[in-house]
């Protein structure tokens, strides 16, 4: 039964057996002085894995982090930022800012590579449209989540909010990526077969969890958050039929729903206990029969074997799915020297798996309609690599999509179940190539490049920050954003950062 209870402000409807206190402030939630923690309230369960979850989360600190590990973070961090710099030359960019500020109106809140500031949810929504919307920012290959396109925008506005250090703030990011992965592997690779976009469904959970440690939520509150966004996962595969936009907006929703999952926590509201593994939690409603169940631990090695150093930075500004057989390629075409008129076929190989994101519909993948629909078609990128050398951001503009030349040989390229492939582990790929002369050239990348057994190099991470980030704002400022990420750990705040990331 509910009962009103009188407040300063007024009355609210909270359960009987609520009891608000006032407790002074802390480093912790500097911004709040009203903590809703109820220590009446109902134990979320030994075997709720959301509890496990805020239990590890409400203790964790950076200086658990391996050294490396932080390294790959903060390398992850300056990415996104970078990709964020040059989806502002887009018109998804201008467009998306529009929509949401015709809302949201004006805020405090930074939004990477633009002047307008906007409110909290609203920034976060639109700095994760801009670092996903080039699908250019890095994968957790197990998982297939974009973890940092929801983590960033959280950890930006929460802790430009709540006044945290950088340490903090790499900290919480951190937590995000490392629940995210988790959840996402979970699956066993059965998110995008079931229809489901991974990042849109997992994110928020990340998300969730990032806020309230900014917070300072007790394990309990965390473990709430996580059953709110339960109600709040979302993201359709359909965007792969028309080549339309809706992809790009689930990281941001993602941050958005995780950061008001995380107030509604704080503040006392009630959620389920088994978010992750109950009759309707998220394994048996989105997977129903095609996840391995409880027998399977979800946190296994949670603070000992850290995801975060997995997740694969990309070289391609298209899925993940595709680059093993573009390298594959290229390395041909620099080993051989044949150009793209001497090839009668083209057989590109990936997993089972894969092949419904990047190779079906087979008639529509030979002819991108967008930018968005060539990103996730395999033989449109394998025949952009041969016919331009390359492939970059410019071989997704109008003119390369209509090139006809890229759209002959994109013709002769069929896709097959590659059986010697280790995915979900690595996104690998094969391509045989038929030549005029005879010739049939064959080569393998089973680990994909910029997986955590093939990294790309901080130098060529940061070289793809600075083409990003150039395209968008000055060198100077460019370089002040790569000194902030670089350093993020000694920072006293993140508002050296948020400053370099606005234009003047």
């Amino acid at each position: 039964m509910l009962r009103r209870v009188p407040l300063a402000t007024g009355g609210i409807a909270v359960n009987a057996s609520a009891l608000f206190e006032l407790r002074p402030e802390s480093p912790m939630n500097p911004s709040s002085s009203l903590s809703t923690e109820s220590p009446a309230a109902p134990s979320v369960g030994p075997a709720s894995w959301s509890l496990r979850l805020g239990t590890f989360a409400a203790s964790f600190d950076l200086s658990q982090v391996p050294d490396d590990v932080i390294a790959g973070a903060k390398l992850c961090i300056l990415d996104a930022i970078g990709i964020a710099f040059a989806s502002n030359t887009f018109d998804f960019a201008a467009r998306t800012a529009a929509g949401i500020t015709d809302l949201a109106g004006s805020g405090e809140h930074v939004v990477i590579g633009r002047r307008e500031r906007l409110p909290l949810r609203d920034a976060a929504l639109l700095n994760g449209v801009l670092i996903h919307g080039l699908d250019y920012d890095d994968t957790h290959p197990g998982s297939v989540v974009h973890a940092t396109a929801s983590a960033l925008p959280v950890v930006l506005a929460e802790g430009q909010r709540r006044g945290v250090t950088g340490a903090r703030a790499l900290a919480a990011y951190v937590l995000a990526v490392e629940a995210d992965a988790r959840i996402g592997l979970h699956a066993g690779g059965w998110w995008q077969k079931a229809g489901f976009h991974p990042t849109g469904v997992v994110g928020v959970f990340g998300a969730a969890l990032a806020a309230g440690y900014l917070q300072g939520q007790s394990p309990a509150q965390l473990a709430t958050g996580q059953g709110l966004a339960l109600s709040m996962a979302s993201g359709s595969m359909e965007f792969l039929d028309d080549g339309t936009w809706t992809k790009r907006l689930h990281p941001g929703w993602a941050a958005s729903s995780g950061l008001t999952a995380a107030s509604l926590a704080l503040h006392g509201f009630e959620s389920p206990r088994q978010a992750f593994e109950g009759r309707f939690g998220l394994f048996n409603t989105y997977l129903a029969g095609r996840w391995p169940g409880t027998d399977r631990d979800l946190f296994a090695g949670l603070g000992e074997r850290w995801e975060t150093a997995s997740v694969a930075i990309k070289p391609y500004p298209v899925c993940h799915f595709n680059h093993a057989c573009g390298d594959a390629a290229l390395a041909l075409q620099a080993e051989h020297g044949f150009t793209a008129a001497e090839v009668v076929s083209i057989t590109a190989r990936i997993h089972r798996n894969q092949m419904p994101v990047v190779c079906e519909p087979a008639a529509a993948k030979l002819c991108p309609q967008s930018d968005y629909d060539a990103k996730f078609s395999l033989p449109y990128f394998v025949a952009a690599c041969l016919v331009r050398g390359r492939f970059g951001l410019q071989e997704l503009e109008p003119a390369s999509i209509t090139d006809p030349n890229i759209l002959a040989l994109c013709a002769k390229v069929q896709c097959e179940h590659d059986e010697a492939s280790a995915f979900p582990e690595y996104f690998s790929g094969q391509v045989e190539i038929q030549l005029r002369d005879g010739r049939c050239l064959e080569r393998r990348e089973r680990v994909n490049r910029g997986a955590a057994e093939r990294p790309l190099s901080q130098q060529e991470i940061e070289d793809k920050f600075l083409a990003n980030a150039l395209l968008c704002v000055s060198s100077a400022q460019a370089q002040a954003v790569l000194l902030a990420v670089m350093n993020l750990e000694q920072a006293d705040s993140l508002e050296p950062l948020c400053a370099a990331l606005s234009l003047p």
